[in-house]
């Protein structure tokens, strides 16, 4: 773990359960998991269908709770926060990016990520936002007038907008052709390597695991293995 030693941790999840359903019915989604989340890192949890890896990303962005365990933030538990301020976590501390892109058809580009922005930098952090992911051209442009990857790279931004501590992407390529996946790819790894911003990738395309600093395996709710890749390949060679 030399990689990480001399980063600071800014999440930690212990000793993580969770089940639904009860008797012959019920599924062990999550089984002991821990796992640390460094500062300005990409980590890739990867995993098939029914790994448990969608059910920790819920965990860790505030969206469910464990039956037991705990994840600590910014030196609060989760799960010892009241609703109103766990609804606070996930509008301030975190970011999603999810398979659908959940814009807003009849907003502009520019007033999608408004939605979410830092109300104090107002639109100036929208444009800046918009134009870290190369829309800047397409500030006023509706999302029937982008293709899927720019309507991507707007809920990028827009996750960005409110200047999180942790962007957490569920499948983030899987709605998107390989050629577009593969730029979004690039724009997540330009976040973190030119801009220190923490990125975890939920996905079940092994391959993704090459481009990201640490990788955790996920299987019938468990993490199976944990490496770290010292030279991480970068997202413009990779191919699956």
């Amino acid at each position: 773990m030399k990689a990480n030693t001399e980063k600071k941790i800014i999440l930690s999840a212990k000793e993580l359960y969770k089940t639904y359903g009860k008797g012959e019915a019920a599924v062990h989604a999550l089984n002991d998991v821990s796992l640390d989340i460094y500062e300005g890192e990409l980590l890739a949890i990867l995993g098939s269908s029914g790994s448990g890896k969608s059910t920790l990303l819920n965990m860790l962005g505030g969206m469910d709770k464990p039956d037991s365990g705990s994840i600590t933030i910014g030196g609060r538990e989760l799960s010892a926060l009241k609703d109103r301020e766990l609804t606070r976590y996930r509008k301030d501390d975190v970011g999603f990016v999810f398979q659908s892109f959940n814009l807003i058809a009849e907003l502009t580009a520019k007033e999608n990520v408004a939605m979410t922005a830092v109300a104090e930098k107002g639109g100036d952090i929208v444009t800046e936002m918009l134009e870290l992911v190369g829309l800047g051209a397409k500030l006023d442009s509706y999302p029937t007038q982008m293709s899927g990857g720019e309507q991507q790279r707007v809920s990028i931004a827009r996750a960005l907008a409110k200047n999180p501590r942790l962007l957490l992407c569920d499948e983030p390529t899987g709605a998107l052709d390989y050629e577009t996946g593969k730029q979004i790819l690039i724009a997540l790894e330009k976040l973190v390597r030119d801009h220190g911003k923490t990125v975890v990738i939920v996905t079940h395309t092994q391959e993704i695991g090459r481009m990201a600093d640490r990788v955790i395996r996920m299987r019938s709710g468990r993490i199976i293995e944990r490496s770290v890749n010292e030279s991480p390949v970068s997202a413009e060679i990779m191919e699956w």
